[in-house]
């Protein structure tokens, strides 16, 4: 039988499983003693094993049994779960998702999990028993060693480096090694760092930084670094300080690369496991004795009545698909247009009938492909928590991540880029923003930092709230950072507000970091994140309390495709102002318009609000609202701030399809788009954010 028709099918279910195991693993973390997630956490697996062994891909379905059998053991209650036990089964779930990855791309979901076998093979057999075993002293003693320990990569760091590989940096691995005689080995280690550091990045050293600037190490330590020098260079100058006996500088290209991640992921396996084991045996898939333990009653009848779940009433259906329908639907809506048009214009009663019965129709349709096209932000989310708590054992500290408003809607177009901007702020949020447990404690803080994710809609646009409830942002630190890199003189800083002085964390390679972070800041600030937001139509502020905590507020469209719209007209040209931006609109009159230090200024709801001339902005031939006595105005809005913006006159509202200008135009401030009108005129989509500063 012919497996490809269903690998599709086989790809999106398998990671549904593992979606749903991380997030009921995270669940059971909370509550180990609650049997009912135990066994859901066990359907799931039989449920992938028994896939994965249909399709042949017998490396997922070995590991997968492993896995099953030690949640067979924990659900009779022969085994309670603790720390090592949970680590071993989410380092199960990481390989499990990097097979799958590798079958999406054309593999056969091949990878190297001997150690993680290894330790499953010692939970289940009864070999580890939780104690400090000699082995596990033995593996501590060896972290202390004078020998460099391997240095393990999570995957952010891991992609980090690929990516440079790929982008024709040198990737190196440093091992140093300081004298024997050396009374200030800290000292020499700095110095390292700070020869390294003109020249490139260092993405992850082993000890941490903070222990080698203590000195907390004995006489070596290795690091990964991406640089453009070569690895000669380097070595003779770390060479050239004193005091440094050694040191050894290899260049990785990504085969090297990956197998230098598999050694030291598998040596902090066995040095994590507390008894020595033999190695992994092949693995049978005998389902036999799994089979017989499903026929005995739940341990938890709750969890057994959650389990007798409806039918699935919905069908996977490929985002492609759902771009033509979109494509098509929006030609249909310019060719409705017309015909409005065409029967406004010919008068005949019938035909008016027709095209209002139409309209409703289509705007109806509208609605549907519209929601056919949102998805909502829990498929981002849903893969956080699992990445916070990494996070919060990686840098000791304690985190609660609360999410709010997860079934909040969005364009599939905006889900598919928005993951990445959220991962940089929420790692910036438990790196820089929640303090250590010491600091919260010496603050009067509680030992657990809190970090809220939260999502709502509001008008056209949905809010993405990042909020920690940590140090803040103290304006002098950060106005003395922006000196110091040269972003802003002292005179440009001293008469910014606080919400232009927290925007400048958004400045390219700004860091207020007082140490170097393995986990944020190496290379990828948040100047990055501005952008994606930007490059999607949308909007990201901050707001702080020093001391109290950090809220970044991202504003995104709802959807990319069709926006409602009110057309307006300058001479022989027409525009369309985004609905979502408009205040209102009104008339003024020419001696209403003052002018204050140069610019012009109109009351509006007893405030001052600035006015524009479009016909100046774009340089309208046949219009100047100059010569009017009366001027029709748009009122804009860019968060709490206004602007009026002159036209000559209001054509009306309008459902329009937003068309990108493509390559052929440069970038033109002030402009976002264009669409194509009923009587098939082009008119510019005006960006109302860009005039208001």
């Amino acid at each position: 039988m012919d497996m490809n028709q269903y690998l599709s099918m086989f790809i999106d279910e398998s990671n549904d499983h593992l979606q749903s195991l991380n997030e009921n693993m995270l669940q059971l973390e909370g509550n180990p003693e609650d049997l009912g997630i135990v066994q859901v956490i066990f359907r799931s697996a039989h449920t992938l094993k028994g896939m994965a062994a249909t399709m042949g891909f017998e490396d997922l379905a070995s590991l997968t049994h492993k896995m099953e059998n030690v949640l067979d053991l924990v659900r009779n209650e022969k085994l309670k779960m603790q720390d090592f036990i949970f680590d071993t089964l989410f380092k199960s779930l990481d390989a499990l998702e990097t097979m799958v990855q590798d079958i999406t791309q054309g593999g056969e979901g091949k990878a190297d999990v001997s150690s993680i076998v290894a330790s499953l093979q010692a939970i289940e057999s009864g070999e580890w028993t939780g104690g400090n075993a000699p082995a596990a002293a033995a593996a501590n003693q060896s972290s202390n060693t004078s020998t460099p320990s391997a240095v393990e990569l999570d995957e952010f760091q891991y992609s980090v480096l690929d990516q440079s590989i790929a982008e024709g940096h040198r990737v190196l691995y440093i091992e140093v090694l300081v004298s024997e005689q050396s009374q200030l080995k800290g000292v020499r280690a700095y110095m390292v760092f700070d020869l390294l550091e003109r020249s490139g990045e260092v993405v992850k050293s082993f000890p941490t930084v903070q222990d080698i600037e203590q000195e907390k190490f004995e006489r070596s330590f290795s690091l990964y670094y991406i640089t453009t020098k070569e690895a000669q260079e380097l070595e003779k100058g770390i060479m050239s300080i004193s005091e440094i006996e050694s040191a050894k500088v290899i260049q990785l290209d990504q085969e090297t690369l990956q197998q230098m991640t598999n050694q030291a992921a598998a040596a902090v396996e066995v040095a994590d496991a507390p008894v020595p084991v033999p190695a992994p045996e092949a693995v049978s898939l005998d389902t036999k004795d799994s089979s017989k333990d499903e026929a005995k009653p739940t341990a938890s009848k709750p969890a057994a009545a959650k389990q007798a779940a409806a039918p699935s009433r919905t069908i996977r259906v490929d985002i492609e698909r759902l771009d033509v329908l979109m494509n098509l639907f929006s030609e249909l809506l310019i060719d409705r247009s017309r015909l409005e048009q065409l029967a406004s214009e010919t008068g005949n009663n019938d035909l008016s009938d027709t095209v209002a019965h139409l309209s409703r129709v289509s705007t109806d349709l509208q609605n549907i492909v519209l929601k056919l096209r949102m998805v909502p932000v829990d498929t981002v989310f849903n893969r956080f928590p699992r990445m916070i708590r990494d996070l919060a054992k990686t840098l000791d500290k304690k985190i609660d991540l609360v999410i709010t408003g997860a079934e909040t809607e969005l364009d599939r177009t905006v889900i598919d880029e928005i993951g990445d901007p959220l991962v940089h702020l929420l790692r910036n949020a438990v790196d820089h923003g929640v303090e250590s447990i010491a600091e919260r404690v010496e603050a009067g803080k509680p030992e657990m930092g809190t970090v809220n994710l939260r999502a709502f809609h509001s008008g056209n646009h949905v809010f993405i709230e990042i909020e920690d409830d940590g140090k803040g942002i103290y304006r002098e630190k950060l106005l003395k950072t922006a000196v110091k890199r040269g972003v802003v003189t002292e005179e440009q800083g001293a008469k910014m507000s606080d919400d232009e002085v927290n925007q400048l964390l958004f400045a390219p390679g700004f860091s207020t970091a007082d140490k170097i972070s393995d986990i944020s800041g190496r290379g990828v600030g948040l100047d990055v994140v501005k952008s994606k937001i930007t490059s999607l139509g949308g909007n990201v502020t901050i707001h702080s309390t020093p001391g109290k905590g950090t809220n970044f507020s991202v504003q995104l469209p709802l959807t990319l495709s069709i926006i409602a719209a009110m057309l307006v007209r300058l001479g022989s040209e027409k525009y369309a102002v985004p609905l979502s931006s408009i205040v209102e609109t009104a008339i003024v009159q020419r001696q209403q318009v003052r002018n204050i230090h140069g610019n012009k200024m109109i009351t509006f709801r007893e405030s001052l609000i600035p006015y524009l001339s479009l016909s100046e902005v774009f340089g309208v031939p046949d219009f100047n609202d100059a010569d009017e006595q009366e001027t029709e105005i748009v009122v804009i809005r860019k968060g709490e701030r206004l602007a009026a913006v002159a036209v000559e006159e209001f054509i009306g509202q309008s459902e329009i399809v937003l068309k990108s200008m493509g390559t052929y135009l440069p970038a033109i401030e002030g402009i976002s788009g264009a669409t194509i009108l009923g009587d098939g005129q082009v008119a510019l989509i005006l960006d109302p954010n860009a005039f208001i500063k």
